[in-house]
């Protein structure tokens, strides 16, 4: 099931959602339509896992920075450290994820996801900036939009090297966003 969805998230992100057949499909996986359907029952079940590896990794994420105890500028850091370490875990995943429309229902499904992950977001800048620890003219949606808009950058260009793995990119992503965005001391 792992190399259907990989290859399926693959397809999709390559040749768009509705562009791409169960028959596209079968052949790059060199498998008949039928094995497919031995393990899902359609495309659109397939986006939906695919998409759904996503989300799930970031809403687990979420889900701890959410009970974790301590200031929100910690935690909103946590949160950017811990999607980095999605994003590179599952970046076949969140590439297709970043790549939906919203043409289908469960594409508008996965949207809808994708901004409850940034409300979240936006109310942990929010907090911050109540506590003194982001400056206080920021706009706290377009700030959660830009720094996720910054980690989901890394999609574009990111190949896995022994020397640049999830904790490297993480510190340089905070780097860049926290010092420029801490208030003074």
């Amino acid at each position: 099931m792992e190399s259907i969805l990989l290859a399926a998230a693959a397809l999709f992100t390559e040749r768009g959602y509705d562009a791409t057949s169960m028959e596209d499909l079968s052949r790059a996986l060199g498998i008949t339509k039928s094995a497919i359907y031995h393990h899902v029952s359609s495309k659109e079940e397939l986006l939906g896992l695919a998409t759904g590896r996503a989300l799930d990794g970031l809403f687990t994420v979420a889900a701890v920075v959410e009970a974790a105890p301590g200031r929100a500028i910690d935690r909103l850091e946590h949160l950017v450290r811990g999607s980095v370490g999605v994003l590179v875990a599952q970046q076949p995943f969140v590439t297709l994820l970043l790549a939906v429309h919203g043409n289908t229902q469960t594409e508008r499904d996965a949207l809808a996801r994708r901004r409850e992950f940034d409300l979240f977001t936006a109310e942990l800048v929010e907090q911050a900036v109540a506590d003194g620890d982001l400056r206080p003219d920021i706009d706290p949606l377009v700030t959660a939009k830009l720094l996720f808009g910054l980690v989901n950058s890394v999609t574009e260009w990111y190949r896995p090297r022994p020397d640049a793995g999830e904790d490297y990119l993480a510190d340089a992503i905070c780097k860049l966003a926290f010092d420029g965005l801490r208030a003074a001391a």
